[in-house]
């Protein structure tokens, strides 16, 4: 029902899904549902990896320790294929960004009314539940990879050879440098940019599918339509989680090699 009394339209109702419970005003407005859950999200696969790793033994694997480990080793081996320096941080970070995101998109599987309608209930009008269809989630952590491939960038090769990089390619000629900055700057200012507004992209449009389904048909057509668009779109959040995690490595992967 809308606040009048009448009746909640279709437009009504998409609008609704799409506002965020906010805290705040202007700049420091926070989304506090998509803060709420990437941080419940993020401790509880922190919790669930670690008592699998505190229960791990030789002996015959349960079937979750089963998984974790299929997860660990894809995670490994994406980092061995890609990156070819020796940084330990990379291969936390990959399984970190990996299960993380494939968390906060796999919240898009949970039928559209039924967090928001247990949250309506206890007095909460606004209340999303995708954290990666929120852009200010996304952007952020395309940010922390972008200053973490900058930190990198002059850890390794120095501010003489960082410099030297941005100026001296594409093209190998000191009469070039303008140029060469030019597009090396854009280059790499595209890169969190894209990395960000790609899963926000993707997930945002699947997010909209489902409130789209949920808003303009019968309730008999949605579970037709819904059922396999949730089948298939288990295909995308895996997707965009692997993406995410496989742009990362390589982005630290080209700040740690020294020319």
């Amino acid at each position: 029902m809308a606040a009048t009394g009448e009746p909640m339209t279709s437009s009504d109702y998409i609008a609704h899904h799409l506002h965020n419970l906010q805290m705040g005003s202007g700049f420091w407005q926070f989304n506090v549902d998509t803060l709420g859950f990437s941080i419940v999200l993020g401790v509880l696969f922190l919790w669930l990896f670690y008592s699998v790793a505190k229960k791990a033994s030789t002996g015959v694997p349960g079937k979750f320790q089963c998984f974790v480990e299929i997860i660990v080793e894809f995670v490994d081996g994406s980092v061995n294929d890609i990156f070819h320096g020796r940084n330990k941080l990379i291969a936390p970070l990959s399984l970190t960004i990996f299960v993380w995101v494939f968390l906060m998109n796999f919240m898009d599987i949970i039928p559209i009314d039924f967090i928001p309608y247990v949250a309506e209930s206890l007095g909460l009008k606004y209340f999303r539940v995708v954290p990666s269809a929120d852009v200010n989630i996304t952007m952020s952590m395309a940010l922390s990879v972008f200053f973490l491939t900058l930190f990198y960038s002059f850890k390794v090769k120095g501010v003489g050879g960082f410099i030297k990089e941005l100026t001296m390619q594409p093209f190998n000629h000191w009469a070039l440098s303008p140029i060469n900055l030019i597009l090396e700057v854009i280059s790499l200012l595209s890169k969190p940019i894209s990395l960000g507004l790609r899963l926000f992209g993707n997930m945002y449009a699947g997010e909209l599918i489902f409130i789209l389904i949920a808003a303009l048909l019968p309730f008999w057509i949605q579970w037709i339509l819904s059922v396999p668009w949730a089948i298939f779109h288990i295909l995308i959040i895996t997707l965009q989680a692997f993406i995410f995690m496989v742009l990362t490595i390589v982005y630290l992967s080209q700040a740690c090699e020294d020319h």
